[in-house]
């Protein structure tokens, strides 16, 4: 079978087995009720309204993954999109390892979403997986910076930190997920990582640490992510809004 006649499936991986300490305490965060809904949910039914994603694998905490299943069982998701439930590692990045572990072979295009972004718009799903499907290994969807940034000496909490430089600003971009991947190409990505033992703070830094190129299209604004109490205020406004407007 050519390359081009060869079925090209695509799953969403969303690591969710983090306990989101900025949120407070409480549940962990992407059990965290937005709307009444779990942000997990959410974020599940984010990626499954893509007629692209055939497959969402939810990582739960080593020890949660029943009480994840369950909870996904009790909510209403679409029946076109398969889930799958695995239990997590002690690090983001070891349990996106572990979803990636369970993609059955057929899977060529992997996302990895956030959990705690529930409100990305399809469209922004689909610009990174056409931009995969085009050829692009690793695809991130990203923002122009609306603040200044600058480069600082890291000193005490609370201290005053001396100014190294200040970045050319229209050359920064605030990056979101899902993150879209060729899975040859992340997989080999973290078995470097594990080997060399260097991290990154997403799976996009670490396909860059093998050379290989990352491209970036336009992301969308309700795409943050959900981490201090304010931010889930202004999540509870974008759903409102949606479901005034939208019957979401």
């Amino acid at each position: 079978m050519s390359d081009q006649s060869r079925p090209y499936r695509t799953a969403a991986v969303i690591p969710a087995a983090g306990r989101g300490v900025r949120l407070g305490p409480g549940a962990p965060k992407a059990l965290r009720a937005l709307g009444g809904t779990p942000m997990l949910v959410h974020a599940v039914r984010a990626m499954a309204a893509s007629r692209h994603v055939s497959l969402v694998v939810v990582v739960a905490p080593p020890d949660g993954a029943p009480e994840v299943r369950l909870l996904l069982d009790e909510h209403a998701l679409p029946e076109r999109t398969e889930f799958v439930v695995v239990p997590g590692g002690e690090t983001r990045q070891e349990s996106v390892k572990l979803g990636l572990d369970a993609l059955p072979a057929d899977v060529s295009a992997v996302l990895v979403h956030d959990a705690a972004r529930p409100l990305v718009p399809v469209d922004t799903v689909d610009a990174v997986i056409e931009a995969v499907r085009d050829g692009a290994p690793a695809v991130v969807p990203a923002l122009p910076l609306a603040d200044t940034v600058k480069e600082v000496e890291p000193g005490a909490p609370g201290e005053p930190e001396p100014v190294l430089s200040t970045p050319v600003r229209a050359r920064l971009r605030a990056v979101q997920t899902p993150q879209g991947f060729d899975r040859a190409t992340l997989v080999r990505a973290h078995e470097q990582a594990a080997v060399s033992g260097e991290g990154a703070t997403d799976d996009a830094g670490m396909v860059e640490q093998l050379g290989a190129p990352v491209v970036v299209v336009p992301g969308h604004e309700e795409a943050f992510k959900v981490t201090r109490p304010l931010d889930l205020v202004l999540a509870e406004a974008v759903l409102a809004r949606r479901r005034a407007n939208d019957g979401f």
